[in-house]
Parts: structure tokens; sequence; C-alpha cells
């Protein structure tokens, strides 16, 4: 006999007990189901109560404030908080997701709004932002894919379409990148964005003469187009360093032309 099961027996033996082997632990897939099934149901947290809420909004709202003086590192922070008390907030985790945005954090950005848009498909913010983010990260066929959600649900939805547009037009889908910045236009006649991201498709495509009177209509409604070091704002709205340049060729062609 193998001496430490010696040892046990005559232990055993001395204590006058029976000695026999522990009983086999049967494999999960053995258990009851129902059982099973308990042990693979998630508990969910308890729902943040009317203090945490409250105290969410205002962790939300001193986030704004610090987006708003420049401070992003205040900004997420409040924001992070804000989450963690109140997860239900759907909108707090897309202000949260586009505040990453905004500072350049961008796969924190597409990591949190996924989180979002996995909590709510059917929330269109949640699938602008998410969409936005991909568009910036180069991302473009998860940046189409989410947009065209977005306008499936929303097809009055100015936003998706102006980004399908940028989209596009970097696959050099031409036509698509048109129709989607013409729907834009349409849809927020105010904004000289759709208009700019519409003359570089028409630059793109070749119609020279279609661009730079798009563009011209840029400059009516927002005089800084007009210059070419404003254009570089154009990077906060989604476009490339590619789309920005060819938004630059299209002002030189109209300075040359004139």
């Amino acid at each position: 006999m193998n001496g430490r099961y010696w040892k046990i027996a005559w232990v055993c033996g001395a204590l006058g007990v029976a000695c026999q082997s522990a009983p086999a632990i049967a494999p999960v897939e053995m258990l009851a189901p129902t059982f099973v099934a308990m042990l693979s149901v998630e508990v969910a947290p308890p729902p943040p109560t009317a203090a945490e809420r409250q105290q969410s909004a205002s962790l939300r709202l001193r986030g704004l404030e610090a987006r708003q003086a420049g401070d992003f590192t205040a900004a997420i922070a409040a924001m992070r908080a804000a989450v963690a008390l109140d997860p239900t907030q759907q909108s707090g985790r897309v202000l949260l997701g586009w505040t990453l945005h905004l500072d350049g954090r961008t796969m924190e950005a597409v990591e949190v709004l996924t989180a979002a848009r996995d909590r709510d498909s059917k929330d269109v913010p949640t699938l602008n932002a998410l969409g936005i983010a991909y568009l910036v990260s180069g991302d473009l066929d998860r940046a189409i894919a989410t947009h065209s959600e977005a306008i499936a649900l929303a097809p009055e939805n100015e936003i998706a379409h102006y980004n399908l547009s940028l989209a596009f037009q970097r696959q050099t889908q031409f036509e698509q990148a048109i129709t989607h910045a013409e729907r834009a236009i349409a849809l927020e006649p105010s904004n000289p964005h759709p208009l700019v991201a519409l003359a570089i498709a028409q630059w793109s495509r070749g119609d020279v003469e279609a661009a730079r009177q798009t563009y011209r209509r840029a400059i009516a409604l927002d005089g800084r187009y007009r210059h070419r070091g404003y254009l570089i704002h154009l990077e906060r709205a989604g476009f490339s360093a590619r789309q920005i340049q060819t938004a630059t060729h299209v002002l030189q062609s109209i300075a040359t032309s004139s």
C-alpha cells in the first residue's frame, strides 16, 4: 500500500471511522438543466437611486463645462464618474464617448460607444457618434455600416448623410458621396460642411466647374472658407488630411479662375 494512503487508513482506523474515497464531482453537463441555467444567469445590478441619478446629472453638467473650457482630463473624469453612478443613462455613455473622440482618443471612444450601441442598438445619437469615431479612425466599412443603420432608423439624419458622403468619397465611390452630400445640404442648408463635402466629391469625379460653384456656396455661408489657412478646421468636421488637401485645390482653382 502506498505510504500516504497507509497513513490515512491508520488515522481513520484510530478514529473508528470508515475511510471512503471522496465522491466524484459530476460534470456540469450532467447537472440538472435548471441548476446549470442558474449558474449562467448574470445578476443585474440594482437600478440607481434617485440621489445617484441626480449626482450623475450634476457630473455630466460639470463634465460639459470642463470640456467647453478645454479641460478634457477633468471632463472625461467627470463623465466616467457619471456613467458609473447611473449606467442606465444612454446619453451619458454617448457624451463620454464623444468627449473621448474630441480629445483625440479615438480607440477609447470606439470602445465606449460600441458598448453603448450594444446596450441600445436603436439609439440614433449613439450610432451617429460611433459612425464618426469609425470614420476618423479610418475604419470606413464600419463607418458606412453604422451610419447606414442610423439612416434606416431616421432617414432625415443630416449627420449620417454628411459622414457617409465623406466615407464614400474616401472609398472613391463618388456618386454615392454626391448623393449623400446633397441630402445633407437639403436637410441643413445653413451648414457649410456638407457643401465642402459635395465640392470635393464633385472635384474627385472630375466635375471641376460644379465643384467651384458648390464651394462658392460654402463661402457665401461662411466667408472664412475663402482663406486657405482656415481649412485645417475641417479636420474637426471629419475630413481626412487628403480631403482637406482636395478642398484646398478647389479653393485655389476658384482663385485662379477669377
